[in-house]
């Protein structure tokens, strides 16, 4: 809206001046306002300011007085105002020895074990997508069984590691070698050139009930070294695959993290009862809160002795077969009437396999009384057995049940300058095309 009271060439406007009320202006005249009478304020506001300085006054002086006032109580009663101070004497930890039978309290089963858990560092050199080489670096756990250097640890903790160092809780270090491991069982052991070290104390896995509190001691994310989390079993015999290795673990609640692998799990005796592993605490890549896993300790004890003596583990029990999990697709193209077990695909020459009349077709689903539904199953029920236990092989042939006697080979050891068990073997025929040739190649073995 367009406001013309503001526009210089309107004749029509308002004049103000300072005291006075608006005069009229008419064009270039002013119209001058009548005279009002006077109107008697001098006194009134003489004596209102005189009141309000009285009140500015007294507000002043009782503010210095407040202010004083408040200083001075201060000063008088400084010494009544106390803080609550706690009279209990500091607890002190006792360092108890690991025996077996006496029951402790988390702070004094670390105190009791910490100098047994060892800090793992290792590199290693691997070449990138240029071909360059490149230096890499990760980090676990382990825990000291012998005065004389010999460390447990996970063996993918250590796979493809160039150099290992191990740290000690005192702080000194050492290098070490590795003496052997085993990815079927996901334990190693290291030496290291020390003695007087303080081992650890096996304890019964078997014992070990849902409920039970554990306690883990390990280096988590590589840099939070000789940390200890607390919780408790929340199961003892859960079944886990990852990457195609089946493991039963107790399964706890204590806070595992990458780094963890490899250290011990301990009850409130003080005694190893597993092997922390935070790889399968991250399964699947997938973030998890509340669950942890270790690989019972009565599963590796043997393992342990025969890497330590060995430097591999011997006897391990063989098929001496080629073998693949059976899917829909395999039952439908070998017009097979089940869906679930082991498919055979090729015997070794001489091998258990061939003598216990294996071949070509058959599905195995069944070792003794467990039911195999999986390659995953059949790695599980072989870790009950030794080479040269002889077992009972249900199988699938001719569209009927029917059962064979197998006694187990020793499982060929492979080093990096041998061939593989595949490479190895004569290539088959394929007579089931381009299926049988992938699951020769790619399939699992027995």
């Amino acid at each position: 809206m367009y406001n013309g009271y503001n526009d210089e060439e309107n004749l029509y406007h308002y004049s103000y001046r300072d005291g006075e009320r608006p005069r009229e202006v008419y064009g270039a005249y002013q119209v001058q306002p009548e005279p009002q009478p006077e109107k008697k304020k001098a006194r009134k506001q003489r004596t209102g300011v005189k009141i309000a300085a009285l009140l500015l006054a007294c507000a002043v002086v009782a503010g210095g007085c407040g202010f004083g006032g408040a200083a001075l109580y201060k000063a008088v009663h400084k010494d009544n105002v106390t803080v609550q101070q706690s009279s209990r004497p500091a607890a002190t930890v006792a360092v108890k020895e690991v025996d077996g039978h006496t029951l402790m309290n988390p702070s004094e089963v670390y105190a009791a074990t910490v100098d047994s858990v060892v800090s793992i560092n290792c590199s290693a050199t691997s070449n990138n997508i240029f071909g360059q080489s490149v230096e890499t670096a990760s980090s676990g756990s382990g825990f000291v069984i012998s005065a004389d250097g010999y460390i447990v640890t996970n063996q993918h903790v250590v796979s493809g590691a160039s150099s290992v160092s191990v740290t000690l809780y005192s702080g000194e270090s050492y290098d070490a070698a590795i003496i052997g491991g085993d990815s079927d069982y996901d334990v190693a052991v290291l030496k290291v050139e020390a003695n007087g070290l303080q081992p650890v104390t096996f304890g019964k896995s078997a014992d070990v009930h849902v409920g039970d509190s554990v306690l883990a001691i390990g280096n988590p994310l590589g840099e939070l070294t000789f940390s200890m989390s607390q919780g408790i079993v929340s199961c003892c015999d859960r079944a886990i695959n990852v990457d195609g290795t089946p493991f039963n673990m107790i399964q706890v609640d204590a806070s595992i993290n990458p780094g963890n692998s490899g250290g011990p799990l301990m009850n409130l005796y003080g005694e190893v009862v597993g092997i922390v592993s935070a790889k399968y605490s991250s399964y699947s890549n997938t973030i998890v809160e509340g669950l942890g896993f270790a690989i019972p300790i009565d599963d590796l004890q043997t393992v342990i002795t025969d890497i330590t003596e060995n430097g591999q583990v011997t006897g391990k029990p063989y098929l001496a077969i080629t073998a693949s999990t059976m899917t829909e697709a395999m039952a439908a193209q070998y017009n097979i009437d089940i869906t679930e077990g082991v498919f055979v695909y090729s015997v070794e020459d001489g091998g258990a396999g061939e003598k216990a009349g294996l071949k070509l077709g058959d599905v195995i689903i069944k070792l003794n009384d467990t039911k195999i539904t999986s390659m995953e199953d059949l790695s599980a029920a072989k870790k009950n057995f030794k080479a040269g236990d002889t077992v009972t092989l249900t199988i699938f042939r001719d569209g009927q049940n029917t059962t064979v006697s197998l006694t187990f080979d020793e499982q060929p050891q492979i080093t990096g300058s041998e061939k593989t068990e595949q490479q190895q073997q004569q290539i088959p025929s394929f007579p089931g095309g381009m299926e049988d040739f992938y699951n020769y190649f790619f399939g699992n073995r027995g």
